[in-house]
């Protein structure tokens, strides 16, 4: 039960800012940020209102419902009326929990995507081809801006790792499930006896961060330069323009060959390693606040897996809430992704709402 005076709360936040927003007395600065609240809260006042009034209007339901001089029509009426009114107030309530639960500020970034092929030797790295271009095709769906920080392919033709930064409308809210260990069971090319061979990708989605979430001191940063190397110690640049950068007082250290240019790949790194760092920061307060939360992506063995993409079979299944889709190649092709991730998000919500009750 949500106490009644925190949806007084809400209501009078609602009427001041609807007085202040109407009279045009707010700060420029702030405007933009007061009519995103006011428009939050207008999704819920209607909920809000009902919420404080139900209590009254059960009460006056059961008094004609226990009142022996009220015709027995009237009781019935009373009693459907009743039931309506209880069934409401649980959606109202389920509803109001929802808003009130503490909100991600990570959500409305944009991410940056890490895929590295994990156990399954050039399988693998295949897999994780696949598993890129899948997040492709769902950034053109969605009309997401995908670039490019770093790539590593595999002799195989797959990808042994990819960095990508991906821009757009709550990125972050969108990815954030997909971290952890992808699996894949199917037959390999090279697999002569038809055999079914397992192998995984470990996906990490971070928040980009900004220089205003986060500060790093010059002070604390290691850059060496060198030459890219090549596959065979072949030179893939001519000058020294890869570029490490360590963040020393956490041995963070981030590479960035791929360009020609020294400065992009400084700008690039920098890019990896404040999200990396970001991230680190959000993980040490969520594990303050609860020590039994998992590790975000595990080590790339098979066991740890959050999906499996069962070829054979034609489906995929999310382990965490035991959903599965047999729509595989659907899925691949960004067709039945979203209602993967709608339903992992309702999952979240019903977890942050247990923990409430």
């Amino acid at each position: 039960m949500i106490p009644t005076k925190t949806i007084e709360e809400l209501i009078l936040k609602h009427s001041l800012l609807e007085k202040e927003l109407s009279t045009g007395d707010v700060d420029k600065k702030l405007f933009a940020e007061k009519s995103k609240e006011y428009s939050d809260l207008n999704e819920i006042i209607k909920d809000a209102t009902k919420y404080i009034s139900f209590e009254k209007e059960r009460s006056d339901l059961e008094k004609i419902i226990e009142d022996n001089k009220s015709e027995d029509e009237f009781k019935k009426m009373a009693e459907v009326e009743l039931i309506e009114l209880k069934l409401k107030h649980e959606l109202n309530e389920k509803k109001l929990k929802l808003f009130l639960l503490p909100k991600d500020e990570a959500d409305k970034k944009n991410a940056i995507i890490e895929i590295r092929a994990g156990t399954g030797g050039l399988e693998a790295s295949l897999f994780a081809g696949d598993l890129f271009k899948m997040y492709e095709k769902v950034s053109n769906k969605k009309k997401w801006e995908l670039e490019l920080i770093t790539i590593s392919k595999s002799e195989a033709g797959g990808l042994k790792e990819v960095i990508a930064s991906i821009k757009g409308k709550n990125i972050y809210s969108t990815l954030k499930y997909e971290s952890g260990v992808h699996r894949v069971q199917r037959v390999p090319d090279t697999e002569t006896q038809g055999r079914v061979h397992t192998s995984a990708a470990t996906v990490a989605v971070l928040p980009e961060a900004e220089e205003v979430d986060l500060k790093i001191n010059d002070s604390d940063l290691r850059i060496d330069v060198f030459r890219a190397g090549g596959p065979g110690g072949q030179s893939v640049n001519t000058t020294d323009s890869a570029v490490r950068i360590t963040h020393i007082p956490t041995g963070l250290s981030v590479s960035q060959p791929d360009e020609k240019s020294q400065h992009k790949n400084k700008a690039k790194g920098m890019k990896i390693l404040r999200a990396r760092l970001y991230e680190l920061e959000r993980s040490r307060i969520d594990q303050e606040r609860s020590q039994d939360r998992k590790s975000k992506i595990g080590t790339g063995d098979r066991s740890e897996r959050i999906r499996t993409y069962n070829f054979p079979q034609g489906r995929v299944t999310d382990h965490r809430i035991n959903l599965t889709l047999h729509r595989l190649e659907e899925f691949l092709e960004g067709e039945a992704f979203d209602e993967m991730i709608e339903s992992l998000t309702l999952q979240a919500q019903e977890d942050s709402l247990s923990s409430l009750n």
